[in-house]
């Protein structure tokens, strides 16, 4: 019966890692990534659609991207969308493809996305904690009721800290690695 519910957590858990490694790879870096790019959105015939679905990402050299765009019409929009952004870019468009040369990172602006990447690592572990304390109030509500009893209930609440430890250390291993990455010259 707990079983289910830790493994619910543990799901959940593992959704936010992902999340997390997801959101890490859109901080940009001293390199060139297609997953800078994936949060933006174009109006592609007055409806905002990813950049991904309009668009093929190269990156021929280690700070340049080479975005061309299934559709022509769409070159402008693209550029619009890459232009707003906040990457720090701008497109240069040839009319068949965009071109964004990523300016080398100074220090300050590394440091700026060390503090981003630092927030969003700590919204994954307040997550996990919120998971592991509603898959708790669940426990403790069958406690209550009378469905499990009390050592099954500790039992239930050790494998939880052990997850959410777990799984706060493989966030804190992220972010690690990204301030490693940015930090990099």
């Amino acid at each position: 019966m707990t079983t289910d519910i830790i493994n619910g957590a543990e799901a959940n858990m593992k959704g936010t890692i992902a999340f997390a490694r997801e959101d890490f790879a859109t901080i940009r870096t001293g390199r060139a990534n297609p997953a800078m790019f994936s949060k933006l959105e174009a109006l592609y015939y007055d409806t905002p659609t990813p950049l991904q679905q309009l668009a093929s990402f190269s990156s021929p050299e280690p700070r340049t991207m080479l975005i061309t765009p299934y559709d022509k019409t769409a070159l402008g929009a693209i550029e619009k969308a890459i232009r707003d952004s906040d990457l720090g870019v701008n497109p240069a468009s040839d009319g068949v493809a965009i071109r964004c040369v990523l300016p080398e990172l100074t220090e300050e602006r590394r440091r700026d996305y060390i503090k981003m990447v630092r927030a969003k690592g700590e919204e994954a572990r307040v997550q996990i904690r919120g998971h592991r304390r509603h898959a708790m109030e669940q426990i403790k509500k069958k406690e209550k009721d009378k469905e499990i009893g009390e050592d099954d209930a500790r039992h239930a609440e050790k494998s939880l800290d052990s997850l959410t430890k777990k799984y706060v250390d493989e966030i804190d291993k992220l972010l690690k690695a990204k301030e490693t990455e940015l930090l990099a010259v």
